[in-house]
C-alpha cells in the first residue's frame, strides 16, 4: 500500500514537468523557436541556442521580461511558461550590461525604460507578428507607442507570474507532504483536479477558440409586403412573430384575424391581437409565403420563429 503510494506521488511528480515551447529573439532580430523541458536549466537552453545562432554558451546573454537569467536557474522557477518569448543578446567582452538595463524591468514587472522596451520590440517584424499571435493586447500597446498600455500589460503579467510560482511551490509543498495526511491528499485530489480543468481549458482555446467568443444575435435582411425589415431568426421561438407597428407599416394590418387573439407565454408574456395567415417575405432573391402572430409589443418587430424555419427546411 506504501509503495503504491509513492509510485502514485512519483508519477504526480513527472507530471508537473511538461514539455512546452518557447521563442527566444535573436540578436539577428530573428524567432527561433525551442521545445524544451519546463524543469530545463538555463544553462541547457543556451546550448541549445548556441548550436541554432552559433554564438558561444558564453557570450550568450539571456533575458526574461528584461532580467538576465542565471545559468543554474530552473526554467519552471524563473515563471517561464508556453509561449513565452526570450530576448538573446551577444555580449562577447560581457559589455553589454548597458543594453540590458534598458530592457530591465522595475519589481512591479513594469518597464524600466519603456521607450528602449517599445523601441526594441518595433525592430523585428517577426517579433511584432509573433506577439500578434501569442499577446495581442501588448502588440497593440507596441504598434501604437502606448507606454500606459505596456506598463499596465507587463504589471498583470507581473501578478501573474507571481500567483503561478505561488501555486507551483504549493503544489511541490503537497507533493512532498507525508502520503498518510489525510488533508494533504485531499489537497493533492484538489491540485490534480485542477490541473486537469486547466488542461481541458488549454485546449479548448487551442481547438476550440469560438466557444469563448461572444455570441451575437442572428439578424437577417428581409422584406414583407415589399417593406424591408431587420429579421430577428429565434430557433428557440415557436411562432413567427411580428409586431402591430409592424404589421400596419408594412400595410398587412388590414389583414390580421382577431379570433387568433390570446396570450403569449415565454420568457415573460405579451398579448396576442391576431394572426395574418399569409403573406409574402422575401430573403434575397426569392419570395416565401408565410403566416405570422402579431403581438402588441412595440420593442420586439420581427421574430422568425421555428415554424417558418421548419415549413422552408431552413
Amino acid at each position: 500500500m506504501w509503495r503504491e503510494r509513492e509510485r502514485e506521488r512519483e508519477r504526480e511528480r513527472e507530471s508537473y514537468r511538461t514539455g512546452m515551447k518557447i521563442s527566444v529573439l535573436t540578436p539577428q532580430e530573428h524567432i527561433v523557436s525551442l521545445e524544451v523541458d519546463s524543469a530545463e536549466l538555463v544553462e541547457n537552453v543556451k546550448a541549445l541556442l548556441e548550436v541554432e545562432t552559433q554564438i558561444p554558451l558564453q557570450q550568450q546573454q539571456l533575458l526574461y521580461q528584461g532580467n538576465e537569467l542565471v545559468n543554474n536557474q530552473n526554467l519552471q522557477v524563473v515563471g517561464i511558461v508556453e509561449g513565452d518569448l526570450l530576448i538573446l543578446l551577444h555580449t562577447p567582452s560581457r559589455s553589454g550590461n548597458s543594453h540590458s538595463n534598458e530592457l530591465s524591468l522595475n519589481h512591479d514587472g513594469s518597464a524600466a525604460n519603456p521607450m528602449a522596451f517599445l523601441k526594441h520590440l518595433k525592430r523585428d517584424p517577426q517579433a511584432i507578428n509573433h506577439l500578434l499571435e501569442r499577446n495581442p493586447e501588448l502588440a497593440e500597446a507596441v504598434l501604437g507607442d502606448n507606454v500606459e498600455a505596456l506598463q499596465n500589460f507587463l504589471r498583470q503579467q507581473h501578478s501573474h507570474r507571481l500567483s503561478l510560482q505561488q501555486r507551483q511551490q504549493q503544489e511541490l509543498e503537497l507533493l512532498n507532504a507525508d502520503p498518510f495526511d489525510v488533508d494533504a491528499q485531499r489537497r493533492i485530489e484538489e491540485a490534480i483536479q485542477q490541473k486537469n480543468i486547466d488542461e481541458n481549458w488549454e485546449a479548448a482555446v487551442e481547438h476550440n477558440p469560438e466557444a469563448f467568443a461572444r455570441v451575437v444575435m442572428l439578424y437577417v435582411d428581409m422584406e414583407v409586403n415589399g417593406i424591408p425589415i431587420k429579421a430577428f431568426v429565434d430557433s428557440g421561438a415557436q411562432s413567427t412573430i411580428i409586431s402591430k407597428a409592424c404589421a400596419e407599416r408594412c400595410g398587412l394590418l388590414r389583414l390580421m384575424d382577431r379570433r387568433f387573439r390570446g396570450i403569449a407565454r415565454g420568457v415573460g408574456q405579451s398579448e396576442i391581437v391576431g394572426r395574418i395567415h399569409v403573406a409574402p417575405l422575401k430573403i434575397g432573391k426569392n419570395y416565401y409565403p408565410c403566416s405570422f402572430t402579431v403581438l402588441d409589443q412595440p420593442n420586439l418587430e420581427f421574430l422568425f420563429g421555428l415554424d417558418m424555419l421548419r415549413k422552408h427546411q431552413v
